[in-house]
């Protein structure tokens, strides 16, 4: 079942910091929109974008009017993020940056949105041309969104194109997690990744996709972890790239050097670039005031996530030199979004929400479906095949890429096609 602009002209006003959104909407100088029309079939509509004009002013004055701190007294990122870095981000962003131009790229693309449970939630949903595809749903992460895998749409759902074989075709459905992005913000908590998982499991079948295959990263890999201890009629198997439950750092196998590899870069990690973790689990709000009062305090707290990507982030920026498809341009591309929608705060309090669903609720099932798991060796840590299979005893597919980091579908999407192809070719 295919969904587009038939469906019916939306005007629909997003209430995140003043943004408006709408099929064909032109931007109205209150920032805001008539109400919307009733929903489409299965309750979904069609989606644009459209900024006003005195949004991206804002935001340009804003940064321009920056404080900037003193310089850090270290020669690497101990201190945090490097005023060198944040300086050059800032220039390249007030002065060559063109949201037009990203807006213009995602209105190619069919949107929709559609209220799960109160929300909101904005997807993109691309069929592929191949009939046979495998209807496969992602789901970004933290400090990421939708943009992180949009370089993936095109050989995920049209390999052919691209070298590959119309045996390996998805269907593509990449929603934005509640809070994030285009998606609403809850006004109730219990967000947490068990409750979007539920949702994503309702659009899949609202979408017409009776089966399918989930995939994620970071946050995603919860919110897909959480769908595979689900096991919901219909889901053939899942793929994450992120061994979240290692994070904890605590009852690990040590025996191989590979496995005291991964257990000194998890230690690492918890000693030396945890403190946003910290503070979003604990206190989100806190640091929303800062997120949505400064985009260049923004942008910093979004780059100081893990060392990998943030040296690769810093060199796109102070020396012009991308890694992989991490440009400038798709840098601002995510952060410009997080600013737009003044998602600062609400995504930063998936962490809240999920420390609260580990205290609140019974130990998850275990998953009940095959899962792929790519380790890629600029992640936090790579996983060891011993860990990811004390964790998915159900695992069916392993691979140690050799590029790609935390962002592996942004950095890498070519590389990263290929691993979802691999791992869910069983399952077809």
């Amino acid at each position: 079942m295919r969904f587009t602009d038939g469906a019916g002209p939306s005007r629909r006003a997003v209430l995140q910091g003043g943004l408006v959104a709408g099929v064909g909407l032109t931007a109205l100088s209150s920032g805001m929109a008539s109400a919307a029309p009733p929903a489409g079939l299965n309750g979904i509509r069609p989606f644009r974008v459209s900024v006003p004009k005195p949004k991206l002013t804002d935001l340009r004055r804003r940064i321009a009017a920056v404080n900037w701190p003193t310089a850090e007294l270290v020669g690497d990122r101990t201190q945090g993020v490097q005023l060198a870095t944040s300086q050059a981000l800032a220039k390249y962003w007030l002065s060559r940056y063109d949201w037009r131009r990203f807006e213009a790229k995602i209105n190619k693309l069919p949107q929709f949105t559609t209220e799960i449970d109160g929300v909101d939630i904005h997807f993109i949903h691309v069929r592929s041309p191949h009939r046979d595809a495998l209807p496969l749903i992602m789901t970004h992460g933290w400090p990421g969104s939708f943009v992180e895998l949009l370089e993936t749409i095109g050989p995920l759902t049209n390999p052919t194109a691209h070298g590959g074989s119309a045996a390996d075709a998805f269907h593509l459905v990449l929603p934005s997690i509640p809070g994030y992005g285009f998606s609403s913000q809850p006004t109730e908590i219990g967000w947490d990744p068990g409750h979007t998982a539920k949702a994503w499991h309702e659009l899949m079948q609202r979408l017409g996709y009776t089966k399918y295959v989930a995939q994620g990263g970071d946050v995603g890999s919860a919110v897909t972890d959480s769908l595979g201890r689900q096991a919901p009629d219909g889901l053939l198997g899942i793929h994450v790239n992120l061994l979240g439950a290692a994070l904890g750092g605590v009852g690990w196998p040590t025996n191989t050097d590979e496995e005291r590899t991964a257990a000194a870069a998890v230690a690492e990690f918890n000693a030396t670039g945890n403190g946003y973790r910290i503070e979003q689990t604990t206190r989100p709000q806190t640091i929303g005031y800062a997120l949505l009062d400064s985009p260049v305090a923004l942008a910093a707290w979004m780059l100081d996530h893990d060392t990998d990507s943030y040296y690769k982030i810093s060199k796109a920026f102070v020396h012009g030199h991308p890694t992989g498809n991490l440009t400038r341009d798709h840098i601002l591309d995510n952060i410009t979004l997080y600013w737009l929608t003044g998602t600062g705060a609400s995504a930063a309090r998936v962490y809240w929400e999920s420390a609260r669903a580990r205290a609140t609720t019974p130990p998850p099932l275990p998953v009940g479906v095959p899962v792929g798991f790519s380790a890629f060796p600029g992640e936090i840590m790579q996983a060891p095949r011993t860990w990811v299979e004390k964790t998915y005893p159900t695992l069916n597919y392993y691979n140690k890429p050799t590029q790609g980091g935390h962002f592996a579908a942004w950095e890498e999407p070519t590389l990263f096609t290929t691993e979802l192809q691999a791992a869910f070719k069983y399952l077809r």
